[in-house]
């Protein structure tokens, strides 16, 4: 026997990942939050009960997998469609082999939809009736997230399962398994390893065990036996057998990201540098991207307790259009860091919460009347008069009406005691011990 003797129905070989995916739960590596004894899907699995299900998670995190599993231990009739492929069409050949299978054999149908992030809203609404009349039992598996992609209906008649990312030691278990494995995986060899060859796939892999089985089974493929017939699979064969990834940030990714970066703005300087270069460096995102959530920032976090955050800002983006990058992550990274140590106040996002509140509530605000244009002959006639100008007065303040009669004794801005807000806080004070 050879690794070239294990060969599907097209005579083609068979890889060794395919070889090994797991048959049933006994055999599934990882995700004990969700297929751990006594979990919920667990024991839909075990007991043949499983109902309409979204797998969400990153790739190589087990979601075909546990379709795979499901299609091998339920008695229902079994079908995978990929979004990417396939076509209203086809979920209507679907619908009607599961109306076939209800009225002739009293039989379930299940539907497993791969990347169903891929399935427009108008092919992801032609599985709804299907689903509400219990003809199909859906079952979608995405990698991204499913809120931003899934129909509202489709989602609130499916339980969601979050897969998390696998870690080295899962995929270590899963390249032993195959290493032992006679009849699946390379146990019919003369082999032997290094553990610590074993452990640089595992690190490199990144949690993705299919990855880790593609790059042992590489490495046992093209290391020469030696004199007594043994292939070694050493730490030098596995350098050479897996590459760092390339990572992909999906938009899901993207937005998490940008989300992580602006909540460090608000309280770690290592934090928000690291995800905004690890974003850029590593995934490639647009540095402009950060820099207008970082603008964005200095005024909702920030705001009046240090105003020259988004001076900083705003520089940091002009740097950027006029010498690019990677020169400019100087320019960006300094306004982050000016950010993140400036003092903190939400005051301004306050005071537009509470206007916009009272817009709400608000049918009409009339300008009062010495705050109307007087420029222009006749405005006296008509009443407009009565405007003080601060400026003629101590202090440059004087105490009369600016909002509209019915909001005149509402505060919307109220400063803070960070940084320069400090000062005007005070100033507040004064102005309000004047009326």
């Amino acid at each position: 026997m050879d690794l070239f003797s294990f060969a599907n129905n097209d005579d083609k070989p068979v890889p060794l990942a395919d070889r090994m995916r797991p048959r049933n739960m006994d055999e599934f590596i990882g995700q004990e939050h969700i297929v751990g004894q006594g979990k919920l899907l667990r024991r839909m699995i075990d007991a043949d009960k499983v109902s309409s299900i979204l797998l969400y998670g990153p790739p190589g995190t087990g979601k075909t997998t546990l379709a795979h599993i499901i299609s091998q231990q339920t008695q229902a009739h079994f079908f995978r469609l990929n979004a990417v492929e396939a076509s209203v069409k086809d979920v209507r050949d679907v619908i009607e082999q599961a109306r076939t299978n209800m009225d002739l054999y009293n039989k379930k149908t299940i539907l497993f939809l791969d990347e169903v992030h891929r399935f427009n809203s108008a092919r992801q609404d032609s599985l709804l009736p299907a689903v509400e009349q219990g003809l199909i039992i859906f079952i979608g598996a995405t990698t991204e997230n499913p809120f931003h992609y899934v129909n509202g209906a489709l989602m609130s008649r499916s339980t969601l399962f979050q897969l998390e990312h696998l870690n080295e030691e899962h995929s270590l278990i899963a390249m032993h398994n195959a290493l032992e494995n006679q009849d699946r995986g390379l146990g019919f060899l003369k082999l032997e390893y290094e553990e610590e060859a074993l452990r640089h796939i595992a690190s490199m892999a990144g949690g993705d065990i299919r990855r880790a089985l593609n790059a042992l089974e590489l490495a046992a493929l093209t290391t020469p036996t030696d004199a007594d017939g043994v292939i070694r699979i050493t730490l030098s064969a596995a350098e050479e057998s897996i590459r760092r990834p390339t990572i992909k940030a999906d938009e899901s990714t993207q937005y998490d990201i940008l989300s992580a970066f602006h909540k460090s703005i608000r309280g770690s300087s290592d934090a928000a540098l690291f995800w905004f270069l690890y974003a850029v460096e590593r995934l490639g995102m647009d540095p402009r991207v950060f820099i207008r959530r970082l603008t964005v920032a200095c005024s909702e976090d920030i705001g009046m307790a240090n105003p020259q955050a988004m001076v900083q800002a705003v520089a940091a983006m002009e740097a950027h259009q006029n010498i690019g990058w990677p020169e400019a992550k100087y320019n960006i990274s300094q306004a982050i860091l000016f950010a993140v140590e400036s003092p903190k106040s939400n005051a301004v996002a306050v005071a537009i919460g509470n206007v916009m509140e009272s817009l709400e509530q608000l049918k009409q605000a009339e300008v009062p009347i010495h705050l109307r244009d007087a420029h222009y002959a006749g405005a006296r006639q008509l009443g407009h008069v009565g405007y003080k100008y601060p400026h003629d007065y101590p202090g440059h303040y004087v105490v009369q009406q600016y909002l509209p009669s019915n909001l005149q004794r509402t505060t919307f801005y109220q400063a803070t005691e960070q940084g320069m807000e400090e000062k005007i806080r005070l100033n507040q004070r004064r102005r309000k011990e004047q009326k």
